[in-house]
This record gives structure tokens, sequence and C-alpha cells, in this order.
């Protein structure tokens, strides 16, 4: 028994040891459109730039819309000839599965509405009306494009365009967290954009990772945040317009004016931000863009439902700043 005890206490030691001698690597630049870091700690010094660029390089070659050669670019002018990659196809169905939980919420085919409004890579030269939205409507709807067996897709109306900005980010940082795994990393930190996934913990402090919320009410707490949540091996992404907002002038509530992928016109929502926990950084991503168009009483039903995802929801009502956890999120919550 004491030589069983004394090799578990030799054993800890040794792993404590180990964990000490693990020095933490930073990497950070611009992709995507915004900001990236990686943050993990190794023993020895990892040289992943080469990598990290290449796995920026093929999400654009598949899924940017801000890219014309890209494939879902082709797709979009009409190209059917395209095998998609099993990127493409892994964040296709997964949007699928969103699209479906939330009602049509998270919907990938809002591309020419999101031009239509000048809030994508193409401007539309046409005027925004019930005539110009309505007809767009036509051919919105993830159910009507699907993948063949062969892997190319499929839309029943040519005029439908595809957009992943909603997930693509996500996923991109999930692909970030395979490289570092593939590596042999346990502790990391990926972020693209404030989307997140995290491995292990901050070896620094021994802790957890730890990120903070901001407070909504930016113009009377500029610095002030809603809480600090405590990544446990989870993904974390958020979304928020409080930055951008109208007052009501009859109620004086805080809106945000949102696309709603389900009715094509812009839309009063009282949510101002949206935090969703989950396994994988794609599918926190796509939630949390649903959740944002959704409004608060459709999203707590959905948010109930999944039991995949947690959330942390901050909401205007009547003037007054409301908030709703899932008991996950509450536990991983702190001040």
């Amino acid at each position: 028994m004491r030589r069983i005890l004394f090799l578990l206490v030799l054993f800890s030691f040794t792993a404590c040891q180990q964990e000490k001698s693990k020095k933490m690597q930073t990497y950070t630049g611009f992709a995507l459109g915004t900001d990236y870091q990686l943050k993990f700690f190794s023993e020895e010094k990892l040289d992943l730039q080469t990598e990290i660029d290449s796995i920026f390089e093929v999400v654009n070659n598949s899924m940017s819309t801000y890219q014309d050669d890209s494939d879902i670019s082709k797709i979009n002018a009409g190209d059917s000839s395209i095998v998609v990659d099993e990127m493409f196809k892994i964040v296709f169905l997964k949007s699928k599965e969103i699209h479906e939980n939330t009602f049509g919420y998270f919907d990938p085919t809002v591309g020419d509405l999101v031009n239509l409004y000048g809030l994508g890579p193409k401007k539309m030269e046409v005027k925004v009306d019930s005539t110009a939205i309505d007809s767009l409507m036509n051919f919105v709807g993830l159910d009507k494009v699907s993948i063949t067996t062969e892997n190319k897709i499929s839309k029943k109306y040519m005029e439908t365009v595809l957009d992943f900005n909603g997930i693509a980010k996500g996923y991109a940082v999930d692909l970030l967290g395979f490289l570092l795994e593939k590596k042999g990393v346990e502790n990391y930190l990926a972020e693209i954009g404030g989307e997140i996934r995290s491995k292990g913990k901050n070896l620094a402090s021994g802790k957890y990772w730890r990120l903070g919320i901001d407070d909504p009410r930016i113009e009377t707490n500029p610095n002030e945040l809603q809480g600090v949540v405590e990544l446990r091996n989870k993904s974390l992404a958020t979304s928020g317009n409080y930055r951008k907002f109208k007052y009501d002038s009859i109620t004086g509530e805080k809106y945000n004016h949102i696309i709603d992928p389900t009715s094509g016109y812009t839309k009063k929502v009282n949510m101002l931000s949206v935090s969703v926990l989950a396994e994988d950084c794609a599918t926190a991503d796509a939630y949390a863009t649903a959740f944002m168009a959704m409004g608060i009483e459709k999203s707590k039903q959905v948010a109930e439902k999944q039991k995949d995802i947690d959330v942390f929801f901050i909401y205007d009502e009547k003037g007054e700043l409301k908030t709703y956890l899932s008991k996950g999120f509450e536990e991983v919550l702190t001040k």
C-alpha cells in the first residue's frame, strides 16, 4: 500500500513538473476579415504559422463570399459542376441541422437579402422595398438546397445565394483547435473575431480559461462586464449589436434592427447580447447568429430544447436591462 501511495505521489509530482515546463506560445494576426489569436502551452516551441495560414487559405477558397473564385462564389454564380470539399460539406450539413432547430432563423441562403440591405460583399443597386424583398424571398430557404452523393450542391432555384458567414468563422476556430490537438497540445485558447474554442487550462494561472462578457450599457458603463465565464473545454460565441441601436420614440425601448430570414424584412428585436457555449465553435457561432434575429421569447424556447448548448442572453425590456441564463451557463459565470 505504501508503495502504491509513493508511486501515486511520484506520478503526481512528475506530472506537475511537466506542466510547469510547458511555456505559453502566442500567434496573432488578421484573417477572415478580423483579428485572430492562439494561446497554447507546449514543452517545445512549435512553428505553426505556415499551417495556420493554410487553414485560412482553404477556408477562404471554399466558403468566402468575398472571394470571386471560391467554391461558394462559383456555386452562387450558377456553376453546378463544383465538387465541394469536406469542410464545405460539414458546414452545410451543420447549417441544415441548426436551420431546422431554430425554425429557419439560421439560414445561410439570405445572401442576396444581406446584399440588398448593403450589409454584404456586393451591395445591390435595387431599391429596398416590398417588391424587391418579396422577389428575393422566393429563393430564400435552406430547404431549397441539398447536397448530392457526388458532393455537389443542388439548388431548386439558380438564384439562391449561399452565405456561410454566420458559421464559417466558428468552424475555422475549430480547425485551429484541431491543428493544435494534432500537435499534442492539451491546453489552448483559439479565437477569431471573438469566437472561441478552448481546451484544458491556462497553466499560467492553473485555472480554466476565463473570458469577460461586456455590459451592453456602454453609454453609461463603458468598461464594465456582465460577468466572467469560465470555459471548461467548451467553445463560446458571442453576438451583439448593442453598439448600433435605436430608441422607440413611444415606448423608450432600445432595439436592434436585424434581418429576419423568415420574412426578409428588418426586424426590431430587443436582444442586446447573446453568448452560446457548445462543444464546437461552429455550433456556438450558428446558434448565436440565429438567436440575435429570433428575439428573447423564441430564443428561450429553442435554448431550453437544445441540450447540447448553454446560453446567456442580455435583453432590453421597456428600458430595463434583463438577463436569461441556462443552468449550465449559470454554473460557469462569475462576477
